[in-house]
């Protein structure tokens, strides 16, 4: 496997375990079938226990129904999650960053008692409402609304391209409460099997067709008081989940980007015209330098990361350069990938063609590529470009 700098001989013996568990996982139960469910427009089911087993779901928490590893133990893991499919990366991701990190962050005991044991072993599956059909890439105008109504509140909107919503058996939900004053945003833990909840798959996509995705609608939903994170009001909440989701996108796309070059290396290596491996040509070669160069830099970002967010100084600014970075750089690898593949790429039995659909989504979602930019540019320059 590419590390063309040995950041591995630096790992510690746990997140050396880590990785290897996660990587001999991936080659044993995600990669033999996935090619198929991205065909089929389907998510394997059937790996939500098995992850839950192998503690893959929010490690890095520390929690008595958590592994408690490092951060980059966790960042190794989202990598070779998304080395298999981005569909299976975010099923943990949204899992663990999304769903157990504000329970346990921002939960109260209760909350975290009832929840965090199941979502850690898979018994339950969660999901992260914070999009809706009007509101992307500005979420605080969200319409979604509670309304006090006795010893509970009432919820009502639609939560859209929501992760895990058709199988969820629990909606992290933000919503403006409209009972108190400057209507605050808050979070709710919204069982789907209420009356009123509805989490209908979403058709047609051509993008991470591996993963289930849906939406979250709410008519006139009753949650006790109980159901609402006590330690946490305004966007803060939010924002503050996406930047723990967005920490593992940045190593995911450095496991997506990495199976590409392997895919594309082995293929030229071994793919022969003209007398001779298509690897010997200066084509060739240059894309791989290219590739190698640019997910060794990614990774070192990424590694980067970790460390800031280990000591606790990592800022959501840093996320979104390693998020930008990364996501672009593995549109652009697996897009070269395929184009070395010929016309095999446009296949299934091949996984940067499949790669590449799936980047197009991650260049999107949890903050798009041009959002992230203006980010950048508020934190360089001091002037805001969303005003």
């Amino acid at each position: 496997m590419l590390d063309y700098l040995d950041l591995g001989a630096e790992l510690t013996d746990e997140e050396r375990l880590v990785r290897d568990t996660a990587r001999e996982f991936v080659d044993e139960e995600v990669r033999p079938d996935i090619g198929d469910h991205f065909e089929a427009g389907t998510f394997p089911a059937e790996l939500v226990p098995a992850m839950g087993e192998l503690d893959f779901y929010a490690p890095n928490l520390d929690h008595e129904t958590t592994a408690g590893v490092s951060e980059r133990a966790y960042g190794l893991l989202m990598a070779e999650l998304e080395a298999g499919d981005s569909g299976v990366r975010s099923m943990a991701s949204v899992q663990g960053a999304l769903v157990m990190y504000p329970v346990y962050a921002y939960g109260s005991g209760a909350q975290r008692e009832r929840w965090l044991g199941p979502l850690a072993r898979g018994e339950a599956v969660g999901c992260f409402g914070l999009t809706e059909p009007e509101h992307g890439s500005n979420p605080s105008a969200m319409e979604t609304s509670a309304e006090r109504d006795g010893d509970g509140y009432r919820l009502s909107g639609t939560k859209t391209w929501i992760t895990n919503a058709p199988i969820a058996d629990v909606a992290v939900v933000w919503a403006r409460d409209r009972s108190a004053e400057d209507d605050p945003v808050r979070g709710f833990l919204v069982e789907t099997d209420r009356d009123g909840v509805e989490t209908p798959e979403i058709d047609g996509k051509l993008s991470m067709r591996a993963s289930s995705t849906g939406q979250v609608e709410l008519a006139d939903v009753w949650v006790p008081e109980e159901a609402v994170l006590p330690d946490v009001s305004g966007m803060k909440g939010p924002l503050s989940c996406l930047t723990q989701a967005r920490y593992g996108i940045c190593w995911g796309a450095v496991g997506a980007a990495r199976d590409c070059f392997e895919v594309a290396r082995e293929y030229a290596i071994e793919r022969e015209q003209f007398d001779g491996p298509v690897a010997r040509f200066q084509l060739q070669q240059e894309n791989l330098a290219e590739m190698a160069t640019g997910i060794t830099t990614a990774h070192l970002l990424a590694d980067r990361l970790a460390d800031l967010k280990e000591r606790g100084d990592l800022r959501p600014q840093q996320v979104s350069m390693a998020k930008r970075n990364n996501v672009r750089m593995a549109r652009e690898v697996a897009r070269t990938a395929r184009e070395m593949l010929g016309g095999n790429g446009i296949t299934t039995d091949y996984s940067p063609m499949r790669h590449l659909a799936n980047i197009e989504t991650v260049y999107t979602y949890e903050g798009t590529h041009d959002i992230h930019t203006l980010v950048l540019g508020e934190d360089l320059t001091g002037i805001p470009a969303f005003e």
